[in-house]
């Protein structure tokens, strides 16, 4: 089902093998890279963030940002200092944002990070440039950190959605660090960068691993895991969203209460891990509740995907 109120994905994409500077190769459409790519595997594999190559004179570096889905997402309690404590395996899948790079000599009363967005990018009028975007956020930090570092200025092309639990502006953020240290000869350590990441956003951090993680605390605790078997995985996007406050909002925890009684996270994984990747139980998410009251037309989504024979079906993050 596409068009109408449905944002215009309804799109076969294969869960991202964890790999990290995939190379895509150039000849692939610069705007439908996403479907059916096979990303290869590279020995000096860093982050989850893809390299794209390309014959004509490119910037000082390009790089793809992948989406994200959560397989599962148990909500374990709200924390005394209000944040939730998660529970979630997290797998990259092959949606792409595309990130260039350029940089320069740093100059008095010059902006260390700058950014621009292309027109055609999803949502693009809808996108700040300034320091409200994690973008631009990620290249200050670093810049302010790495004194050494050279400016540098990013154009955006946007493909992932906001608003839909797939973590684009994350994985933005989080490719963002990952050029501006390779662009300052790479200085600062992975374990570092995953540390910045975390202070960007909660699940910044997973976009430095390598595809396949399982994250506690508010998510930004990596643990990264082996790759899970390759899996077609089926995206819908409607064209309406949530914002993860108000979801966090309406699953009504107080501080210091657990979350939903439901699955231990630890045995989700563990058979998640063994293979069982179409078992309709482990796809858990107790966000989909309260993002249900907030707007029924995803509960109606999820019941007519399964009665067209979806096997599991599941909001991703906060919807």
């Amino acid at each position: 089902r596409a068009g109408g109120d449905m944002w215009p994905l309804l799109q076969a994409l294969s869960l991202a093998p964890p790999s990290a500077l995939s190379r895509l190769p150039a000849a692939t459409p610069r705007y439908l890279r996403a479907p059916g790519v096979r990303l290869s595997l590279d020995a000096s594999a860093l982050s989850a963030v893809g390299e794209v190559e390309d014959a004509a004179p490119a910037p000082d570096l390009r790089l793809v940002a992948p989406a994200k889905v959560n397989l599962f997402l148990r909500v374990v309690g709200k924390r005394p200092d209000g944040f939730h404590e998660l529970a979630s395996l997290f797998q990259t899948v092959s949606l792409f944002d595309d990130l260039d790079f350029w940089t320069s000599p740093r100059e008095e009363g010059a902006p260390l990070a700058s950014l621009e967005v292309t027109p055609d990018s999803l949502g693009a009028e809808l996108i700040p440039t300034d320091e409200s975007n994690l973008v631009v956020r990620a290249l200050s930090l670093y810049a302010e950190r790495v004194p050494s570092s050279p400016a540098i200025h990013c154009r955006l092309h946007k493909r992932i959605p906001a608003q839909g639990g797939l973590g684009g502006g994350s994985s933005d953020a989080a490719t963002a660090l990952h050029a501006a240290n390779r662009l300052a000869g790479l200085p600062v350590s992975q374990e570092t960068l995953i540390e910045w990441a975390g202070e960007l956003g909660s699940d910044c951090g997973f976009f430095l691993s390598a595809g396949t993680a399982y994250c506690t605390g508010r998510g930004e605790l990596v643990d990264p895991r082996r790759p899970l078997p390759p899996t077609a995985c089926y995206l819908i996007k409607p064209a309406a969203g949530l914002s993860t406050p108000s979801v966090f909002k309406a699953l009504g925890l107080e501080p210091g209460e657990a979350g939903p009684a439901g699955a231990d996270p630890a045995d989700l994984l563990s058979r998640f891990e063994a293979g069982d990747v179409y078992n309709p139980d482990l796809y858990v998410n107790d966000l989909e509740p309260p993002a249900f009251e907030l707007m029924p037309e995803l509960r109606q989504m999820c019941d007519d995907l399964r009665k067209f024979g979806f096997q599991a079906v599941m909001m991703s993050g906060s919807g």
